[in-house]
């Protein structure tokens, strides 16, 4: 189970914090990288972690308890911090919130002094009102072993502008911070998120964030100008379809002219579910490909059309698993995806278990990175390493 792959002639090891269901340590195994330990507190989750990877890494209890001691040498840290203190659809209380784990996130940077590090979080965490905050986490993940004695973050501030340049390069970070959009990196899934990314300064490394491979437009072209998009699938385009056909054509033609986008297509529901297997097949976990009545809309959850990339896979909350997360066909008629589909749209690996009932595992799956954007972006700083 354990991900032993060399990279070149150094294996690189990474520790992952907030390991969720393991969408982004998936990502970064398959990017090369050697797993040393999940920290995890969630159960279902841990039992995920369990089934896919060596149980003996797994750790699952509360990370401010967590002894990063044991992990000195790791090259790379990475992990998501709870969104739920930024989230757009939370109280939004930011660092008031006891669910705000940034504060561990920066110790374990400070304890282990890793190569590199790798977080993921939510667009909300962009907010103007998180600014200040934003502004602060950030400065301390530059300068992590600068202690806040006296949890007065303005001392703090101060005591790391007045101490900064007599701090070793080895324990200070270049860090860059992004949004980017998973579908632009051709996941059918339109999830906007927060990266940021830290290298230590003695490795003198000039990281980039990796190009968007994929685009909206292209697949517009596909579906307007050249309608490769409906041949691949067999199929023909519904009358609503017909009905903008020609706006949309004239549109990109004036945009492109006779040549189309450079980029990828968007990927869609239908291009990730295509060769699904039927619904039960006990070849593929039948567990996980159950059809759950219930589905409706209502006002602000309307499911996502099959012919686009999903709306974005929510966690969810009291019992529901996310009121987006369903899928719409051209007929109108919508349902709930069933965990197997989740797991495509997340474009985790087809044999890669879900440990949990049916709304437990996709609060796992709203929460976790990705697999393809996480192997995207951990690859490219594994090549920098």
């Amino acid at each position: 189970m354990l991900n032993t792959t060399l990279w070149g002639s150094i294996m690189c090891n990474c520790l992952e914090i907030f390991s969720g269901a393991g969408g982004l340590a998936t990502g970064i195994g398959l990017s090369g990288v050697n797993h040393t330990a999940f920290v995890e507190w969630n159960s279902d989750a841990c039992k995920t972690l369990r089934t896919n990877y060596d149980e003996k890494i797994v750790f699952e209890g509360d990370i401010r308890t967590y002894d990063f001691s044991q992990c000195m040498g790791v090259d790379i840290i990475a992990g998501g911090p709870p969104c739920q203190p930024f989230s757009m659809g939370g109280k939004a209380r930011g660092n008031l919130d006891e669910r705000d784990m940034f504060p561990a996130a920066i110790r374990s940077i400070r304890d282990v002094l890793p190569r590199a590090f790798f977080f993921e979080n939510v667009k909300g965490l962009l907010r103007p009102n998180f600014k200040s905050y934003l502004d602060y986490i950030l400065l301390q993940l530059r300068f992590p072993t600068i202690r806040n004695s006296d949890d007065d973050c303005s001392t703090h501030i101060d005591n790391i502008l007045r101490h900064s340049k007599s701090i070793p390069l080895s324990q200070q970070y270049d860090v860059q911070i992004h949004l980017v959009n998973a579908a632009n990196y051709g996941v059918p899934q339109k999830r906007e998120r927060v990266i940021i990314v830290g290298f230590r300064r003695d490795l003198e490394v000039s990281w980039s964030l990796p190009s968007i491979t994929h685009s909206c437009d292209s697949l517009l072209w596909d579906k307007y100008v050249t309608n490769s998009y409906w041949d691949n699938h067999g199929i023909s385009p519904t009358n609503e379809e017909f009905a903008i056909f020609a706006k949309m054509k004239n549109a990109l033609s004036l945009k492109y002219g006779f040549f189309p986008p450079e980029l990828f297509p968007w990927r869609t529901i239908r291009d990730a579910l295509i060769n699904i297997p039927s619904v039960g097949d006990e070849n593929h976990f039948p567990s996980e490909h159950i059809i759950r009545d219930g589905a409706r809309e209502y006002p602000g959850h309307t499911g996502s059309p099959v012919d686009d990339p999903a709306k974005t896979v929510k966690a969810g909350s009291h019992g529901v698993p996310g009121g987006e997360n369903m899928i719409k066909f051209p007929d109108g008629t919508l349902r709930y995806f069933t965990i197997f589909e989740a797991k495509r749209l997340q474009t985790f690996p087809d044999e890669y278990r879900i440990v949990g009932s049916w709304t437990e595992a996709m609060r796992q799956l709203g929460n976790a990175v990705p697999v393809k954007l996480a192997q995207i972006i951990s690859s490219s700083i594994l090549a920098c390493l």
